[in-house]
């Protein structure tokens, strides 16, 4: 847990992964196991209504593989990284993404592991998405997550059904 002097400490690296620069593995929003494809049609989550789901083990993939306190961040927590910490696009060990860094002078490393569709990576090495455990209100098809790119950065909302990574947090 690196502690970036925010309400909550980040993880090191993403679930699956077994260094800050590996992708480690996707997850559709609200899934436990990550899997061959993502799509609307197999997706568990996709057109359902639900609360946030930091913490219950049943639809965060932090809370059931990791346990101990680890979970999903909330949309909350999201912001509060964006808006607390130094974003600046890098290589790591060879990997694209975003070094951020708090005002204590602690920093994250977030791969930039593109996204799942269907069964194809797409965008690996130039975009990164982070999920958090927020749906969006106005629709049962989409969540929240953390975006990042050499151009850019924030928290938008995309469909359920895609693999994004998790980073947990406790």
């Amino acid at each position: 847990a690196v502690d970036l002097g925010l309400s909550v400490k980040w993880a090191s690296c993403n679930i699956g992964a077994s260094s800050p620069e590996s992708y480690g593995d996707y997850f559709a929003w609200g899934e436990v196991a990550s899997k061959e494809s993502y799509t609307f049609g197999n997706s568990k989550t996709y057109g359902k209504s639900f609360a946030d789901i930091s913490g219950n083990k049943e639809y965060d993939a932090a809370a059931q593989i990791w346990e101990h306190g680890w979970r999903m961040p909330t949309a909350v927590e999201c912001q509060e990284l964006l808006d607390n910490c130094t974003w600046r696009w890098t290589t790591h060990k060879g990997v694209n993404g975003m070094l951020v860094t708090a005002a204590n002078g602690n920093s994250i490393f977030l791969p930039a592991a593109g996204y799942r569709d269907g069964a194809s990576t797409i965008t690996k090495g130039s975009y990164g998405g982070i999920w958090s455990s927020q749906p969006t209100p106005e629709s049962d098809n989409f969540a929240g997550y953390i975006f990042f790119s050499e151009k850019n950065h924030g928290y938008d909302m995309s469909v359920r059904s895609m693999g994004l990574v998790i980073r947990p947090v406790i």
